[in-house]
């Protein structure tokens, strides 16, 4: 029961509802809450205005946000919540339960009636603050709402069933402990909040105070409250409208509104929606089992990878331990290296000392001698030796030639510790992914033949964790050979042109990254058409024969041979009158590294007409990723929607290069929604008008104007709006990377959004009160293709 307590608080003021009323969005307010919201909208805006100029409302109508502030010229006309007509400048309130409401648009009348029966400004106007939904009251005021009688039953079973002491309903903070209960305002008081907001005089001074356990009681033996008709206040509900879907009385039968309509029993009807709900009911509980199981499962995950952290990181610490261990030995054999040099050069050194030291030695004894020799004065005793020590002193000299006063050692070692392939290793030291790359998945419905052309798609699987760098796509030689590589590259699409006609070719696909390459992925059987005698016209530039071309294909005499055939899918086509020739969007693949082949040395511009260049994108509206309320028919061409919210659809192909330009007709325009075109990303929140995140570019339109809205973000208010029949232009110029939008023809505003680079997929926003049908093939408008070849 604790858990149910939110689903039973009003969204303004954040307590239980008191006389709540059920709004048409199926959102409760408390009937005063109700009251405290209402603005004034302007006198052309009311039903009675709407009923004299001739056009059919409801009793309620739905309006733009941008209704309410048509005098600011600055207003971005949707979801504003600065400013209205009757108080421009209040600021925005929250309740207490966090929800953004709108503030009074006046103070309250000072009256005594209750607020069902108090009178109502003119053209008053509520918005759900839960929603947001807009719509204008009518003559009824709150009493046109029915009441909630179910809700407050749920109420007071909720508070009775709480055992704990009854609480004041008014403190702010911490509720006391109430001391009364006024029987009429069906309130617990403590005595601070009585003495504030229960005085004992003027009107309050007849209200009946009671113990709370007296009130509880009272409470609980008060007889439950019948739900009456609100067209007929006196008469009770006694039948059900199935096409109005609401309980009626009989006098609606007789002279009412319903009088024409299919009605049945109350207590069938009451069963009948019992048990629907019901069973809806288990599968909510299915749903509710699984996520406790699921939450069980990631509490269990969150103990797992703490215990996996601290692993982890004792394995890290010990291989970096290791590494240190391992740098430290290194680092003592090195230092063994050093010792063993200096050693070495002290040696040779201590060596040359040694023998230099000796014939030095040698040499001064001589020279002693001789200079004694040079004293004799005796010719004759002279003579006999001067001969033997002339030769001895040349002799000596000799032997202190070159070299022999050099040292044969430097001082300087010759080791030089080359540190940079370490540390550059250190550097590099991350971890390694070392899970298995996933199989890729070949799309069996993108997949067609063409002639002698064969297109395939693939895609990595759904829950696959480890990204790809590219993709290897191999086929065969048409006669069970060898494969060969056809492709390389991040694409996930590819066209081979060139094949033989009449033949069988097997196709497989993997993917690739830094750790290394996938598993093939199951092998695919593609079939060629029989030769013909084919009258298409070759294209005016050179196409590499080692690599062929990425493109998509046209969808005319498409087939797959698989166990059964199906047709092709459509994509890019280059509109060559009177034949069609496929081309890539924006022939990139002619230019990639690896082809062999000459190119042209003038630009490419100047060999094919630029208009030709302009590819032609065919494609439906996709059911896969779409919102589940949107509605498809028409081949998947037409879309609506079953809710009043804003869904988003997109289109089946994605765009990255080139220019491409679809429309969509209004088939259904009630003059209230807004409708919103233009390209997102693939994923663009899907329950929220397209343009409110930042993964959407759109232009949002009414019956008299239009915005253009990126990151909830609006500009360009330009004057011009769609009625039923009106034509809506997209133009994506991905070469200039712009978009650009047309309505009738005409186009609206300047350039919508400029520098949109990536892929983009064509995407539609609307409800239920809006029907489009999708038109593809479409060349781009003449003005531009004109104002593309001058640029």
């Amino acid at each position: 029961m604790e858990e149910m307590e939110e689903e039973l608080k009003c969204p303004v003021c954040g307590s239980f509802y008191r006389e709540p009323i059920i709004l048409p969005c199926s959102h409760n307010l408390c009937q005063a809450c109700a009251r405290n919201i209402l603005v004034q909208t302007p006198e052309s805006e009311s039903p009675q205005s709407r009923r004299a100029s001739g056009s059919g409302v409801s009793d309620y109508d739905y309006l733009d946000l941008d209704k309410m502030s048509l005098y600011s010229e600055a207003d971005s006309g949707y979801g504003s919540y600065g400013g209205f007509a009757s108080a421009p400048t209040t600021p925005c309130q929250k309740s207490p339960n966090g929800v953004r409401v709108f503030p009074p648009a006046m103070p309250p009348p000072a009256t005594h009636l209750s607020p069902a029966l108090a009178p109502v400004p003119r053209n008053s106007c509520i918005t759900c603050p839960q929603c947001h939904r807009s719509l204008i009251l009518d003559d009824r005021g709150l009493r046109g709402f029915p009441k909630n009688r179910v809700l407050e039953g749920v109420i007071d079973r909720y508070q009775q069933s709480k055992a704990a002491a009854l609480k004041c309903q008014l403190c702010e903070k911490a509720p006391k402990e109430a001391t009364v209960m006024c029987e009429q305002c069906d309130v617990f008081y403590c005595d601070p909040c009585r003495l504030r907001c229960h005085p004992p005089r003027g009107p309050l001074a007849k209200h009946r105070l009671v113990p709370p356990a007296q009130g509880r009681v009272s409470r609980r033996l008060s007889p439950r409250k019948v739900s009456t008709c609100t067209d007929h206040e006196l008469e009770n509900h006694s039948m059900y409208c199935v096409q109005c879907k609401m309980p009626v009385c009989y006098q609606c039968l007789e002279e009412g509104k319903h009088s024409s309509h299919e009605v049945k029993a109350l207590g069938a009807m009451w069963k009948l929606h019992k048990s629907q709900l019901s069973q809806a009911l288990n599968g909510l509980s299915d749903r509710a089992k699984e996520a406790k199981e699921f939450l069980v499962q990631l509490r269990n995950m969150v103990q797992q990878i703490q215990e996996n952290s601290v692993e982890f990181e004792a394995c890290l610490v010990a291989q970096c331990d290791a590494l240190i261990d391992a740098l430290n030995r290194r680092k003592a054999q090195l230092l063994a290296r050093v010792n063993k040099e200096h050693e070495h050069k002290l040696k040779v050194v201590r060596d040359q000392i040694s023998h230099c030291t000796v014939k030095l030695r040698q040499t001064t004894g001589l020279m002693e001698y001789c200079l004694e020799v040079i004293k004799e004065n005796d010719p004759s005793g002279f003579l006999q030796i001067s001969d033997a020590l002339i030769r001895r002193v040349h002799l000596t000299e000799d032997q202190w030639g070159k070299g022999t006063l050099t040292p044969r050692m430097t001082t300087d070692f010759d080791l030089s510790l080359d540190n940079s392939p370490l540390l550059q290793s250190i550097h590099q030291l991350d971890f390694v992914q070392v899970k298995v790359l996933a199989t890729p998945i070949l799309q069996l419905e993108e997949c067609c033949t063409h002639n002698n052309s064969a297109t395939l798609s693939w895609k990595q699987p759904p829950l696959s964790t480890v990204p790809a760098e590219g993709y290897i796509l191999e086929l065969d030689d048409g006669n069970g050979g060898q494969f060969r590589e056809v492709y390389v590259g991040k694409e996930t699409m590819c066209t081979v042109d060139g094949l033989h006609f009449n033949s069988t070719y097997n196709a497989r696909v993997k993917a690739f990254n830094k750790t290394g390459v996938s598993p093939y992925s199951k092998t695919l059987v593609l079939q060629t058409s029989e030769d013909t005698d084919s009258e298409e016209q070759t294209l005016p530039f050179p196409v590499p024969s080692e690599r062929l071309p990425l493109r998509r294909m046209s969808p005319f005499s498409s087939t797959l041979n698989l166990q059964t055939s199906f047709p092709g899918r459509s994509y890019f086509d280059l509109r060559s009158s009177p034949h069609q020739l496929s081309l890539h969007s924006s022939l990139q693949s002619l230019n990639v590294p690896g082809c062999n082949f000459e190119t042209q040395t003038a630009p490419y511009s100047q060999l094919v007409d630029i208009k030709k260049l302009l590819a032609v994108a065919w494609f439906a509206f996709d059911p896969g990723s779409a919102h589940s309320d949107i509605i498809f028919s028409n081949d998947n061409l037409t879309v609506t929607c079953s809710s009043y919210d804003d869904r988003v659809v997109l289109g089946k192909t994605g765009f990255s290069k080139g220019v491409h330009y679809w429309e969509l007709t209004v088939d259904r325009y009630d003059n209230h929604p807004d409708p919103a075109f233009g390209v997102a990303r693939i994923d663009v929140m899907k329950d929220m008008m397209l343009g409110k995140d930042d993964k959407a570019w759109a232009m949002y339109v009414d019956n008299n104007r239009s915005w253009f809205m990126h990151n909830n973000s609006h500009t360009n208010r330009t004057e011009g709006g769609i009625t039923r029949g009106a034509t809506i232009g997209v133009l994506l110029d991905l070469n200039r990377k712009n978009l650009t939008f047309f309505i009738n023809d005409e186009q609206q505003g300047p350039i919508a959004f400029e520098s949109v680079e990536g892929m983009f997929f064509p995407a539609v926003s609307l409800n239920r009160n809006v029907q489009v049908t999708l038109h593809t093939g479409l060349p781009v408008p003449d003005f531009y293709s004109s104002r593309a070849s001058i640029a």
